[in-house]
């Protein structure tokens, strides 16, 4: 049974000189950057190369700053404007001065592995999962240990942090390094594909084209890492594209956080809804107003100490697993409802509160019916047991019957025959013997009778049709049958199309007053319909008579339906629909 875990607490978020500092910052690097790029001699076309450079550094400062701000609880907004800082640093590496070039060609690499931890980390800013952990650590592994160790080596004879000259070594080491990295981002690609939503269910479109993003980032980095490897002549043009695409992710953030924050404005309109129709289905205008089609409801039942869907099914509350997330709302500090949606609501503190509050009497009243299915359920589940239970205690009954008494009887019929034809010189005796032996037979007769009324053996061994010609030959008004089931059909089924036909024959012999009858059993559309039709006075009523509503019964314990038309101006027709698969 899954454990209600009690709301999260949203956590303080910023103070505003932390905010004006990181924009300050940020714009300090904007103009730093430029202004390395125009002093120097190195870079072709470099206004162009600023441009994209600041689309990365830019908006990855923007959308963490936000983030920060709008998601406190969320690591995901410090590490953006980490990620974009560090990306700044790497434009020491234009600079003249031996110390800043110095520092800018150590990060130089240090950013793709904060990409790649940036979007593995998405969207709680926490790394989730051993195997993308160890992608994480081995991308700044890769991008610190294996850079120090080739600039100790002389990779770049300009920078103050060289040792030695050994410039194979150096590029032996910068080819691994080049390798190792494509193959940890196209490794972080996969993963990310993996998150994506499966066609059987559909999550938010925002998030959906932000994984989008991130992956197609890490390709288009992988293939610039492949491209200077390679010694590519077009490693300008994918430099750019690769530029344009990585800016591109943290722009779709920040669309994704307009659209938290649009789904806020919906809770209005859910409230509307709820006043329209309070008992209508609540994860329509749930999903609508938090933006997350994907989104399912769980209800708590006290009754039966577990989870349960709208139609009162148990379900299991999920262990977060696949991107999803669970929040569970409490009244009276007793669990009742739990959403399961897209794990990127799962900072929205603000929004799915709101949406609590708006829908918690709604939330109740759900739940309550949830409850009551659930209750239904268990009727439906026990009414058919108990039908199934006396079904087989007339078999058993019907066995005993069939090879004990009725058995002990026509023995008896026969021993008494024997004695009777012995006694041939005694008129007087042989006279008593037959006369015993008719009431023998009439005992049995009868005692046939009764078994047949417990549980028509003829039905287990011959089918529904064979028993059904048994049943209305021995009719007391004439009965015109017709049978068209198709075969055998599963036992509960004949045995209550049985005992549907018999009761009916028996209520015209004793109240309808009928001069004809017709039995019609057909199948059609994964049901078997009996039709029962005679003559008489009318008046038949399943609210009258125990009969007619034990038959309503057991049809109903199946899954089936009666219905009976009974004019008081004579006629009677009785329909039974029993689910026969």
């Amino acid at each position: 049974m899954a454990r209600a875990a009690p709301a999260i607490e949203p956590a303080r978020g910023p103070g505003p000189w932390a905010l004006w500092a990181t924009v300050v910052a940020g714009f300090g690097t904007l103009v730093v950057s430029i202004a390395l790029a125009l002093a120097g001699d190195e870079l072709v076309r470099p206004g162009l190369q600023a441009l994209l450079f600041n689309w990365i550094t830019v908006p990855y400062l923007i959308s963490g700053t936000i983030a920060w701000w709008r998601r406190p609880a969320s690591r995901l907004g410090p590490l953006m404007i980490a990620t974009g800082f560090v990306m700044a640093l790497t434009a020491l590496q234009w600079s003249t001065v031996p110390l800043l070039l110095s520092i800018g060609h150590l990060l130089d690499l240090v950013p793709a592995a904060m990409f790649l931890h940036v979007f593995l980390a998405y969207p709680t800013g926490r790394v989730v999962g051993r195997l993308r952990r160890l992608v994480v650590v081995a991308g700044y592994a890769t991008a610190v240990v294996l850079q120090l160790a080739k600039i100790l080596l002389g990779i770049n004879p300009d920078s103050l942090f060289t040792v030695t000259t050994r410039p194979v070594l150096a590029g032996r080491i910068e080819q691994a390094q080049l390798i190792t990295m494509s193959a940890l981002l196209l490794v972080g690609a996969a993963l990310l594909l993996v998150r994506r939503p499966s066609a059987s269910l559909v999550r938010r479109r925002p998030v959906a084209l932000l994984v989008d993003s991130f992956g197609l980032a890490l390709i288009m980095l992988a293939i610039l890492f492949i491209a200077g490897l390679r010694g590519w002549p077009q490693i300008e043009t994918v430099r750019h594209v690769t530029f344009a695409v990585l800016g591109l992710a943290p722009v779709v953030f920040l669309f994704g956080l307009l659209d938290a924050r649009l789904a806020r404005t919906d809770v209005g309109a859910l409230l509307m809804d709820l006043r329209a129709d309070p008992a209508g289905d609540l994860r329509e205008p749930l999903a609508r107003a938090l933006h997350d089609p994907s989104l399912t409801l769980a209800f708590w039942l006290p009754k039966y100490g577990s989870w349960a869907d709208s139609d009162g099914h148990a379900v299991t509350l999920p262990g977060g697993s696949d991107g999803r997330a669970t929040r569970v709302i409490y009244r009276d500090h007793e669990p009742v409802v739990a959403l399961e949606f897209d794990r990127s609501l799962e900072d929205e503190h603000e929004l799915l509160d709101a949406v609590a509050a708006a829908a918690g009497i709604a939330l109740e009243n759900s739940r309550l019916q949830a409850e009551l299915r659930a209750r239904l359920h268990e009727l439906q589940g026990s009414r058919a047991r108990v039908i199934d239970a006396e079904q087989q205690e007339r078999k058993r009954l019907e066995r005993n019957l069939h090879d004990g008494a009725q058995q002990r009887l026509v023995a008896l019929a026969l021993e008494i025959g024997l004695l009777a034809g012995r006694s041939a010189s005694d008129a007087d005796t042989k006279a008593r013997l037959m006369q015993a032996k008719q009431q023998v037979t009439a005992s049995l007769d009868e005692l046939r009778d009764v078994a047949r009324g417990i549980h028509p053996a003829v039905l287990t061994g011959h089918g529904l049709a064979v028993a059904l010609e048994s049943l209305t030959a021995q009719a007391a008004v004439p009965v015109t049958l017709e049978v068209a089931a198709g075969g055998r059909l599963p036992e509960h089924v004949e045995v209550a199309a049985y005992y549907v036909v018999s009761e009916s024959l028996t209520n015209i012999a004793k109240h309808a007053h009928a001069s004809t009858a017709s039995v019609r059993v057909t199948r059609s559309g994964g049901r078997l319909v009996v039709e029962v039709v005679d003559d008489g006075l009318g008046g038949a009523d399943t609210e009258r008579g125990s009969g007619l509503r034990g038959l309503a019964d057991r049809v109903e314990a199946i899954g089936g339906r009666l219905r009976i038309w009974s004019p008081a101006d004579g006629g009677t027709r009785l329909e039974a629909e029993i689910p026969c698969g």
